[in-house]
């Protein structure tokens, strides 16, 4: 199903993903989006799994979780209105890190690789601020990782000691 709706750019151009492009370039990549609905208790991508797109969070609440080694899932982050996942398929071209299921009903937008790779071909300056929109945010999830990270450190050794 294509998108469109009067406020949407609004919308869009208020999220990490598409912040700073032009109103040309947002066009191009709104004319790729699909809209995705999922039901509450859906897994829209599984760990492990082949990616070959990403997706922007229209509405909803979705969890993100990873499975350790011994079987038990370690819950990630929570997911709202404005975030993006699945990105790290489009760079890295690896399998799915982690499971992203729908807590809620949600709605989402979905962009192919191949679409991006369109995106690339006809608008270069658009893919680069998508690429650095991508590389902020995850540079972001980066340092939020360290301070828990550390967090947990300091916990532990206060235990210990």
């Amino acid at each position: 199903m294509a998108v469109s709706a009067p406020d949407l750019k609004t919308f869009l151009l208020a999220t990490p993903f598409f912040g700073g492009l032009p109103e040309p370039s947002l066009d191009l990549l709104i004319s790729m989006l699909a809209e995705r609905r999922f039901d509450a208790g859906s897994a829209v991508v599984a760990e492990g799994e082949p990616g070959r797109s990403m997706f922007i969070v229209k509405s909803g609440r979705l969890a993100v979780s990873k499975r350790t080694r011994s079987g038990s899932i370690i819950p990630i982050s929570i997911l709202q209105p404005g975030d993006f996942f699945g990105e790290m398929t489009l760079i890295e071209m690896q399998s799915r890190s982690a499971t992203v299921v729908a807590e809620v009903p949600t709605v989402l937008f979905e962009l192919t690789a191949k679409n991006l790779y369109a995106c690339y071909k006809a608008d270069i300056r658009a893919y680069v601020i998508v690429l650095q929109n991508i590389n902020r945010e995850l540079c972001r999830r980066l340092r939020r990782a360290d301070e828990r990270f550390t967090a947990r450190q300091v916990r532990e050794d206060n235990d210990d000691a």
